[in-house]
Protein backbone atom coordinates (compact mmCIF):
# COMPACT_ATOMS: atom_id res chain seq x y z
CA UNK A 1 0.00 0.00 0.00
CA UNK A 2 3.22 2.45 0.29
CA UNK A 3 4.35 3.73 -2.62
CA UNK A 4 7.95 3.65 -3.54
CA UNK A 5 10.27 5.52 -1.33
CA UNK A 6 12.97 8.21 -2.64
CA UNK A 7 15.72 9.71 -1.24
CA UNK A 8 16.17 13.55 -2.24
CA UNK A 9 19.64 14.78 -1.67
CA UNK A 10 20.36 18.29 0.16
CA UNK A 11 17.91 20.81 -0.87
CA UNK A 12 18.32 24.96 0.39
CA UNK A 13 21.07 23.64 2.88
CA UNK A 14 18.58 21.38 4.61
CA UNK A 15 18.14 17.79 5.62
CA UNK A 16 16.17 16.10 2.71
CA UNK A 17 14.31 13.03 3.66
CA UNK A 18 12.64 10.02 2.29
CA UNK A 19 9.31 10.49 0.40
CA UNK A 20 7.07 8.62 -1.60
CA UNK A 21 6.96 9.83 -5.16
CA UNK A 22 4.30 9.36 -7.04
CA UNK A 23 2.97 11.63 -10.26
CA UNK A 24 0.56 14.53 -9.46
CA UNK A 25 1.11 13.65 -5.85
CA UNK A 26 0.02 17.35 -3.93
CA UNK A 27 3.12 16.93 -1.17
CA UNK A 28 6.22 15.41 -3.03
CA UNK A 29 8.51 15.31 0.31
CA UNK A 30 9.67 17.20 2.97
CA UNK A 31 12.64 19.19 3.98
CA UNK A 32 13.80 20.00 7.59
CA UNK A 33 14.31 23.37 8.28
CA UNK A 34 15.19 22.86 12.31
CA UNK A 35 14.19 21.97 15.82
CA UNK A 36 13.82 23.26 19.40
CA UNK A 37 12.68 22.38 22.59
CA UNK A 38 10.97 24.07 25.61
CA UNK A 39 12.68 22.94 28.86
CA UNK A 40 11.37 20.19 30.96
CA UNK A 41 9.01 21.37 33.51
CA UNK A 42 9.21 24.68 32.98
CA UNK A 43 6.82 26.87 34.75
CA UNK A 44 4.39 29.37 32.72
CA UNK A 45 2.32 31.68 34.59
CA UNK A 46 1.96 29.30 37.14
CA UNK A 47 1.32 26.22 35.42
CA UNK A 48 3.55 22.84 34.56
CA UNK A 49 4.04 23.02 30.78
CA UNK A 50 4.67 19.85 29.77
CA UNK A 51 2.32 16.92 27.75
CA UNK A 52 1.70 19.04 24.37
CA UNK A 53 -0.08 16.60 22.59
CA UNK A 54 -1.19 18.72 20.01
CA UNK A 55 -0.70 22.40 17.84
CA UNK A 56 -2.51 24.42 15.36
CA UNK A 57 -1.67 27.92 13.60
CA UNK A 58 -3.78 30.96 13.21
CA UNK A 59 -2.68 32.46 10.08
CA UNK A 60 -5.20 35.60 10.63
CA UNK A 61 -2.84 36.29 14.10
CA UNK A 62 -0.03 34.85 13.23
CA UNK A 63 0.07 33.25 16.95
CA UNK A 64 0.17 29.05 17.74
CA UNK A 65 -1.93 27.16 19.80
CA UNK A 66 -0.66 24.42 21.41
CA UNK A 67 -2.66 21.68 24.76
CA UNK A 68 -1.57 19.83 27.38
CA UNK A 69 -2.74 16.36 28.02
CA UNK A 70 -2.32 16.66 31.76
CA UNK A 71 -5.80 15.03 32.87
CA UNK A 72 -6.27 18.31 35.32
CA UNK A 73 -4.04 16.65 37.25
CA UNK A 74 -0.62 18.50 37.33
CA UNK A 75 -2.99 21.59 36.99
CA UNK A 76 -6.53 22.20 35.48
CA UNK A 77 -6.47 21.01 31.52
CA UNK A 78 -4.90 23.77 29.54
CA UNK A 79 -3.70 25.40 26.42
CA UNK A 80 -1.05 27.90 25.62
CA UNK A 81 -0.82 30.30 23.04
CA UNK A 82 2.73 30.67 21.42
CA UNK A 83 5.24 32.13 18.85
CA UNK A 84 7.25 30.19 16.46
CA UNK A 85 10.47 32.09 15.19
CA UNK A 86 11.84 30.55 11.71
CA UNK A 87 11.59 30.33 7.95
CA UNK A 88 13.22 28.97 5.23
CA UNK A 89 16.61 29.41 6.71
CA UNK A 90 16.29 28.25 10.47
CA UNK A 91 13.92 27.74 13.09
CA UNK A 92 15.19 29.97 15.95
CA UNK A 93 13.15 30.07 18.75
CA UNK A 94 9.72 29.38 20.14
CA UNK A 95 7.83 31.64 22.96
CA UNK A 96 4.70 31.26 25.22
CA UNK A 97 2.50 33.81 25.42
CA UNK A 98 -0.62 33.07 27.59
CA UNK A 99 -2.39 30.13 28.93
CA UNK A 100 -6.25 29.38 29.19
CA UNK A 101 -8.14 26.96 31.06
CA UNK A 102 -10.65 24.81 29.09
CA UNK A 103 -13.75 25.32 30.66
CA UNK A 104 -17.00 22.86 31.28
CA UNK A 105 -20.64 23.73 30.15
CA UNK A 106 -20.99 25.21 33.72
CA UNK A 107 -18.23 27.29 33.57
CA UNK A 108 -15.92 24.70 35.79
CA UNK A 109 -12.57 23.69 34.83
CA UNK A 110 -12.37 20.10 34.21
CA UNK A 111 -11.79 17.41 36.94
CA UNK A 112 -8.79 15.40 37.84
CA UNK A 113 -9.84 11.95 37.42
CA UNK A 114 -10.07 10.88 41.22
CA UNK A 115 -12.46 14.59 41.29
CA UNK A 116 -14.99 13.03 38.60
CA UNK A 117 -15.56 10.15 40.61
CA UNK A 118 -16.49 12.12 43.88
CA UNK A 119 -17.67 14.99 42.27
CA UNK A 120 -19.19 14.97 38.54
CA UNK A 121 -18.19 16.37 35.61
CA UNK A 122 -16.00 15.22 32.50
CA UNK A 123 -12.70 14.28 32.41
CA UNK A 124 -10.61 16.06 29.80
CA UNK A 125 -7.57 14.06 28.27
CA UNK A 126 -7.20 16.65 25.22
CA UNK A 127 -5.25 14.82 22.84
CA UNK A 128 -5.81 17.62 19.69
CA UNK A 129 -7.04 21.23 19.58
CA UNK A 130 -7.35 23.65 16.42
CA UNK A 131 -8.46 27.05 15.68
CA UNK A 132 -11.97 27.24 14.04
CA UNK A 133 -11.22 28.01 10.51
CA UNK A 134 -14.06 30.99 10.28
CA UNK A 135 -12.32 32.54 13.65
CA UNK A 136 -14.83 31.50 15.76
CA UNK A 137 -12.62 30.12 18.67
CA UNK A 138 -10.88 26.53 19.13
CA UNK A 139 -12.01 23.23 18.80
CA UNK A 140 -10.87 19.96 20.63
CA UNK A 141 -11.02 16.35 20.92
CA UNK A 142 -10.32 13.99 24.32
CA UNK A 143 -10.21 10.16 24.59
CA UNK A 144 -12.27 8.52 27.38
CA UNK A 145 -11.71 6.76 29.90
CA UNK A 146 -12.08 3.26 30.50
CA UNK A 147 -11.62 3.41 34.34
CA UNK A 148 -14.13 6.01 34.68
CA UNK A 149 -16.67 4.20 31.89
CA UNK A 150 -16.56 8.22 29.57
CA UNK A 151 -16.12 7.79 25.93
CA UNK A 152 -14.12 10.34 23.89
CA UNK A 153 -15.60 13.78 22.93
CA UNK A 154 -14.75 16.71 20.22
CA UNK A 155 -16.18 20.43 21.96
CA UNK A 156 -16.15 23.90 20.03
CA UNK A 157 -15.13 26.84 22.32
CA UNK A 158 -14.01 30.44 22.75
CA UNK A 159 -10.71 31.68 22.21
CA UNK A 160 -10.29 31.81 26.28
CA UNK A 161 -11.67 28.24 26.44
CA UNK A 162 -15.13 28.98 27.37
CA UNK A 163 -17.63 26.17 26.48
CA UNK A 164 -19.85 26.79 23.18
CA UNK A 165 -20.96 22.85 22.40
CA UNK A 166 -20.38 19.34 21.61
CA UNK A 167 -20.25 17.59 18.63
CA UNK A 168 -23.00 15.32 18.76
CA UNK A 169 -21.27 11.82 18.04
CA UNK A 170 -22.34 8.36 16.30
CA UNK A 171 -23.32 5.55 18.95
CA UNK A 172 -19.73 3.57 17.79
CA UNK A 173 -18.11 6.14 19.85
CA UNK A 174 -20.06 5.87 23.20
CA UNK A 175 -18.02 3.90 26.12
CA UNK A 176 -19.57 0.56 26.87
CA UNK A 177 -18.63 -1.26 30.22
CA UNK A 178 -18.48 -5.01 28.29
CA UNK A 179 -14.95 -3.65 26.08
CA UNK A 180 -16.44 -5.57 23.88
CA UNK A 181 -17.40 -2.81 21.78
CA UNK A 182 -16.65 1.39 21.44
CA UNK A 183 -13.37 2.91 22.19
CA UNK A 184 -10.97 1.62 23.75
CA UNK A 185 -9.63 4.32 26.96
CA UNK A 186 -6.84 6.35 26.05
CA UNK A 187 -6.90 5.11 22.41
CA UNK A 188 -9.70 6.94 21.03
CA UNK A 189 -9.90 10.56 19.36
CA UNK A 190 -6.18 11.49 18.92
CA UNK A 191 -6.29 13.09 15.61
CA UNK A 192 -8.73 16.22 14.77
CA UNK A 193 -8.59 18.50 11.25
CA UNK A 194 -10.68 21.03 9.80
CA UNK A 195 -11.13 20.87 6.13
CA UNK A 196 -9.49 23.68 3.72
CA UNK A 197 -13.09 25.31 3.19
CA UNK A 198 -14.02 24.92 7.02
CA UNK A 199 -17.15 22.92 6.65
CA UNK A 200 -16.34 19.93 7.56
CA UNK A 201 -14.29 18.19 10.13
CA UNK A 202 -12.44 15.16 10.38
CA UNK A 203 -11.37 12.93 13.89
CA UNK A 204 -9.35 10.19 13.87
CA UNK A 205 -9.17 6.98 16.11
CA UNK A 206 -5.69 5.92 17.42
CA UNK A 207 -6.42 2.61 17.43
CA UNK A 208 -9.18 0.35 16.59
CA UNK A 209 -12.36 0.08 17.76
CA UNK A 210 -13.08 -2.78 20.40
CA UNK A 211 -15.81 -4.47 17.54
CA UNK A 212 -12.95 -3.65 14.85
CA UNK A 213 -10.04 -6.14 15.95
CA UNK A 214 -6.96 -6.47 17.88
CA UNK A 215 -4.17 -3.28 18.51
CA UNK A 216 -0.94 -3.12 16.39
CA UNK A 217 1.09 -5.80 17.31
CA UNK A 218 5.08 -6.11 16.33
CA UNK A 219 3.46 -9.09 14.20
CA UNK A 220 0.69 -7.50 12.41
CA UNK A 221 -0.86 -3.43 12.12
CA UNK A 222 -4.67 -2.49 12.14
CA UNK A 223 -7.14 -0.61 11.54
CA UNK A 224 -8.88 2.61 12.99
CA UNK A 225 -11.60 4.67 11.80
CA UNK A 226 -11.35 8.24 9.96
CA UNK A 227 -14.52 10.29 9.62
CA UNK A 228 -15.59 13.60 8.53
CA UNK A 229 -18.27 15.59 9.87
CA UNK A 230 -20.14 18.54 9.48
CA UNK A 231 -20.22 21.32 11.86
CA UNK A 232 -23.20 19.87 13.37
CA UNK A 233 -22.50 16.25 13.88
CA UNK A 234 -23.61 14.80 10.83
CA UNK A 235 -21.15 11.88 9.60
CA UNK A 236 -19.88 12.67 5.95
CA UNK A 237 -17.71 9.56 5.28
CA UNK A 238 -15.72 7.57 7.39
CA UNK A 239 -13.27 5.43 6.00
CA UNK A 240 -11.02 2.56 7.38
CA UNK A 241 -6.94 3.70 8.08
CA UNK A 242 -4.49 0.89 7.93
CA UNK A 243 -1.75 0.85 11.05
CA UNK A 244 1.29 -0.43 10.65
CA UNK A 245 3.08 -2.99 13.20
CA UNK A 246 4.63 -1.46 16.11
CA UNK A 247 7.97 -0.39 15.01
CA UNK A 248 10.59 -2.39 16.80
CA UNK A 249 10.01 -4.80 19.57
CA UNK A 250 9.72 -4.13 23.56
CA UNK A 251 12.12 -5.90 26.17
CA UNK A 252 10.23 -8.88 27.34
CA UNK A 253 7.37 -8.36 29.63
CA UNK A 254 7.98 -3.82 28.45
CA UNK A 255 5.35 -2.64 26.57
CA UNK A 256 4.94 -1.40 22.61
CA UNK A 257 2.08 0.33 20.56
CA UNK A 258 1.78 2.05 17.09
CA UNK A 259 -1.12 3.89 16.42
CA UNK A 260 -2.31 7.01 14.84
CA UNK A 261 -0.91 10.55 16.57
CA UNK A 262 -2.38 13.67 14.56
CA UNK A 263 -3.97 13.97 10.91
CA UNK A 264 -4.04 17.20 8.47
CA UNK A 265 -5.85 17.64 5.43
CA UNK A 266 -4.09 18.39 1.87
CA UNK A 267 -6.85 18.57 -0.19
CA UNK A 268 -9.95 17.10 -0.98
CA UNK A 269 -8.99 13.91 -1.94
CA UNK A 270 -5.51 13.71 0.43
CA UNK A 271 -5.09 13.49 4.05
CA UNK A 272 -1.56 13.79 6.11
CA UNK A 273 -1.70 10.86 9.03
CA UNK A 274 1.13 10.71 11.53
CA UNK A 275 1.66 7.21 13.26
CA UNK A 276 3.62 6.89 16.57
CA UNK A 277 5.50 3.87 18.09
CA UNK A 278 6.57 3.66 21.08
CA UNK A 279 8.65 0.61 22.39
CA UNK A 280 10.23 -0.07 26.10
CA UNK A 281 13.62 -1.20 26.82
CA UNK A 282 14.66 -3.09 29.43
CA UNK A 283 14.68 -0.41 32.00
CA UNK A 284 11.21 0.70 30.81
CA UNK A 285 12.28 4.05 28.49
CA UNK A 286 10.77 4.69 25.36
CA UNK A 287 12.42 4.95 22.22
CA UNK A 288 9.88 6.60 19.38
CA UNK A 289 9.44 5.81 15.67
CA UNK A 290 7.68 8.06 14.08
CA UNK A 291 6.05 7.78 10.27
CA UNK A 292 3.93 10.58 8.00
CA UNK A 293 1.94 9.32 5.45
CA UNK A 294 0.06 10.36 2.70
CA UNK A 295 -3.21 9.00 2.68
CA UNK A 296 -5.58 9.16 -0.31
CA UNK A 297 -9.60 9.05 -0.48
CA UNK A 298 -10.38 8.10 -3.80
CA UNK A 299 -11.15 4.66 -3.93
CA UNK A 300 -12.20 4.01 -0.26
CA UNK A 301 -14.91 2.16 1.41
CA UNK A 302 -17.42 4.12 2.88
CA UNK A 303 -17.61 2.54 6.44
CA UNK A 304 -19.92 4.13 8.39
CA UNK A 305 -22.97 1.81 8.10
CA UNK A 306 -20.11 -1.15 8.82
CA UNK A 307 -20.81 -2.18 12.74
CA UNK A 308 -17.51 -4.06 13.10
CA UNK A 309 -14.85 -4.18 10.25
CA UNK A 310 -13.52 -7.90 11.68
CA UNK A 311 -14.79 -10.15 9.05
CA UNK A 312 -16.06 -7.31 6.73
CA UNK A 313 -15.43 -6.54 3.20
CA UNK A 314 -14.30 -3.31 2.14
CA UNK A 315 -11.44 -1.59 0.92
CA UNK A 316 -9.14 0.80 3.34
CA UNK A 317 -7.46 4.17 2.66
CA UNK A 318 -4.52 3.97 0.62
CA UNK A 319 -0.87 5.26 1.81
CA UNK A 320 2.48 6.07 1.09
CA UNK A 321 5.24 6.92 3.33
CA UNK A 322 6.28 10.90 2.82
CA UNK A 323 8.62 10.67 5.81
CA UNK A 324 10.20 8.81 8.80
CA UNK A 325 11.43 10.98 10.88
CA UNK A 326 13.96 8.83 12.63
CA UNK A 327 16.04 9.25 9.46
CA UNK A 328 15.90 12.82 9.56
CA UNK A 329 19.49 13.00 11.25
CA UNK A 330 18.39 14.60 14.03
CA UNK A 331 19.61 13.43 17.77
CA UNK A 332 16.46 12.24 19.53
CA UNK A 333 13.14 11.59 17.82
CA UNK A 334 10.67 12.09 20.79
CA UNK A 335 6.93 11.24 21.12
CA UNK A 336 5.63 13.42 18.05
CA UNK A 337 1.81 14.00 18.58
CA UNK A 338 0.83 17.24 17.36
CA UNK A 339 0.72 18.21 13.34
CA UNK A 340 -0.09 21.44 11.62
CA UNK A 341 0.24 23.69 9.10
CA UNK A 342 2.36 26.50 9.46
CA UNK A 343 3.03 30.24 7.82
CA UNK A 344 3.56 30.11 3.61
CA UNK A 345 7.14 30.44 3.19
CA UNK A 346 8.89 33.45 0.85
CA UNK A 347 9.52 30.63 -1.77
CA UNK A 348 5.25 29.90 -1.71
CA UNK A 349 5.67 26.59 -0.25
CA UNK A 350 3.54 25.28 2.75
CA UNK A 351 5.38 24.92 6.25
CA UNK A 352 4.70 22.33 8.87
CA UNK A 353 5.38 22.26 12.36
CA UNK A 354 5.49 18.54 14.47
CA UNK A 355 5.65 18.60 17.92
CA UNK A 356 6.51 15.80 20.94
CA UNK A 357 4.96 15.14 24.28
CA UNK A 358 7.12 14.80 27.10
CA UNK A 359 4.61 13.08 29.35
CA UNK A 360 5.93 14.94 31.74
CA UNK A 361 9.05 12.61 32.15
CA UNK A 362 12.78 13.30 32.51
CA UNK A 363 13.28 11.10 29.96
CA UNK A 364 11.43 12.64 27.44
CA UNK A 365 11.30 16.54 25.87
CA UNK A 366 9.55 18.87 24.10
CA UNK A 367 10.51 19.12 20.50
CA UNK A 368 9.25 21.35 17.95
CA UNK A 369 10.57 20.56 14.26
CA UNK A 370 9.85 23.47 11.51
CA UNK A 371 9.53 21.82 7.54
CA UNK A 372 9.21 23.22 4.54
CA UNK A 373 6.72 21.18 2.48
CA UNK A 374 7.99 20.39 -1.13
CA UNK A 375 5.11 20.67 -3.69
CA UNK A 376 4.46 17.82 -6.46
CA UNK A 377 4.68 17.79 -9.90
Amino acid sequence: MRGAAVILGALLGGCALPVAHQAQEPVAGLRLIGEQRIAHRRIFQGTLVGGLSSIDYDARRGIWITASDDRSELGPARFYTARLDYDADGFRAVSLEAVQTFRQADGSAYPAPREAVSRGGEMADIEAVRFDPDGDGIWYASEGSDALGTGPFVKHAGADGAYRSTLPLPAMFKATSGKTAGPRGNLSFEALAFAPDGRSLWVGMEAPLYQDGPLASPEHGAVSRFTQFDRNGKVLAQYAYPIDRVQGRPAPGRFGDNGVSEMLVVDRRHLLALERSGVQDATGRFAFFIRLYLVELDGATDIAALPTLEGARYTPLKKSLLMDVNRAGLDKVDNLEGMSWGPVLANGHRSLVLISDDNFSPDEVTQLLAFEVLPGG
